[in-house]
């Protein structure tokens, strides 16, 4: 799964925008209505997108084996 880091950063920026409106009401802007709105719904997408591309990762040894050190190469 590829998120691209263009959609991550307006994310991020959107998130920052709505941050913003909530912590100084006073000072957010006449379109903050649509900000918020466009935010959850893009965070609702991505989240969507990345449940049903999710790949589980698979190690290739047994956790006790992790835990215990039997896969370490000791030169």
């Amino acid at each position: 799964m590829h998120i691209s880091k263009s959609a991550l950063a307006i994310l991020i920026f959107f998130n920052i925008v709505v941050l913003l409106g909530q912590l100084w009401p006073e000072g957010a802007p006449p379109f903050a209505k649509w900000v918020n709105i466009f935010f959850l719904a893009a965070n609702l997408g991505l989240l969507i997108y990345m449940l049903k591309n999710h790949q589980p990762q698979r190690p290739e040894c047994e956790k006790s084996e992790i835990i215990f050190g039997k896969n370490l190469k000791i030169k």
